[in-house]
């Protein structure tokens, strides 16, 4: 097949500052259509972008049977993923969807279940899998570089502004949700394993009116097979930091920026007091999603971010969730994880500069 025909689904912030820039570096994508609830704005990137097809909300189903797109990027508040995604699967549109990939396991379930029966690709959009620090860190574990992997530990945080809509609980926004899902992510790949217990607490400020629905922080404490453990704290309400650590039993891996797309991440490794840096250049997150995403389309592969990675996370938030309102540990049961994350997954596209934000 030639060029992967995208749908942009929602017009908001991360769709104009990182998606639509980046999809033109891929060689392998292209986009045909917008869908959007606001007119002017679609037009307005509709014409910059030279896209031909604008669609309302209300106009989703047509364009779905247009024959003028093969996926669609869904980038809509929480709780619209599912509403979204389902009906493109069902009509074999692959889909590419934002973290995390729905508010409940039973919404994650019938994604799956869609893309299994049309046989579309579903992936959550995992964009570090395809950056190569994250990569390199992954495979230094596994290279034995630090021996046993024993303790994951992370912070991840910046101040939210009020009115932002990961503030609103009606679409299941939170710290939580938007930050700590990255952190879940990143020590499930990194240890190669699924947690099968959680504690935690959440906690806020009380005369700070941002956080009238949802926590400014949650703090977690996961159990893994081999009495590994991974800790990590999500906060709307800290200072900008996002880091992790891993600490095995000959060494320990730190990486900063761990999460973010907007700078690039230096990968520490220290072994007998001495720590060797590398420093990655700043790649484009987005454009090597894209790239890889479309590679798994048009050869028929599935990808290793699918509808069970996603659905492993937002497990793992509800028990969360559970723990944090119940004040009591919870049990966790997933099955192993088919793949992780692997080198020859990584593209290295740089920063996409043209961009248009309304």
């Amino acid at each position: 097949m030639g060029k992967v025909r995208y749908a942009v689904i929602g017009t908001g912030w991360i769709s104009q500052i990182v998606f639509m820039p980046a999809i033109a570096q891929t060689g392998n994508s292209e986009m045909t259509a917008i869908v959007s609830g606001s007119p002017d704005n679609a037009r307005r990137l509709a014409e910059f972008y030279g896209i031909r097809d604008v669609y309302s909300y209300d106009r989703y189903g047509e364009m779905l049977k247009s024959g003028k797109v093969d996926a669609v990027y869904i980038a809509l508040p929480n709780s619209q993923h599912a509403a979204f995604a389902v009906p493109a699967l069902e009509a074999g549109i692959h889909a590419l969807v934002e973290k995390p990939l729905a508010t409940t396991s039973q919404e994650c379930d019938a994604m799956i279940a869609a893309a299994e029966r049309s046989g579309a690709r579903l992936m959550t959009a995992y964009r570090l899998h395809s950056e190569p620090g994250t990569l390199e860190a992954i495979d230094m574990i596994r290279r034995g570089e630090i021996g046993e992997p024993r303790i994951f530990s992370s912070v991840f945080a910046f101040p939210v502004p009020a009115g932002n809509h990961r503030l609103l609980a009606q679409h299941w926004g939170g710290p939580l949700q938007d930050l700590g899902v990255y952190c879940i992510n990143a020590v499930r790949h990194l240890f190669g394993a699924e947690p099968t217990e959680v504690i935690a607490a959440t906690a806020r400020r009380p005369d700070d009116a941002r956080f009238g629905e949802v926590e400014e922080m949650v703090s977690v404490t996961l159990r893994f097979p081999g009495d590994r453990v991974g800790q990590f704290v999500a906060s709307f309400g800290g200072d900008d930091i996002d880091q992790y650590r891993v600490v095995g039993t000959t060494g320990q891996i730190e990486v900063s920026s761990g999460y973010r797309f907007d700078r690039p991440i230096t990968v520490r490794l220290t072994r007998g007091g001495k720590t060797e840096e590398t420093c990655f250049p700043q790649y484009d997150h987005f454009s090597g999603q894209i790239d890889y995403f479309s590679d798994c389309i048009q050869k028929g592969l599935k990808p290793v971010a699918d509808g069970a990675d996603g659905l492993a996370d937002v497990v793992i938030m509800r028990a969360i969730e559970q723990s944090a309102a119940t004040g009591m540990a919870q049990k966790i049961s997933l099955a192993p994880a088919a793949r992780h994350p692997v080198k020859d997954m990584a593209r290295s596209f740089p920063m996409a500069e043209r961009r248009l934000m309304l």
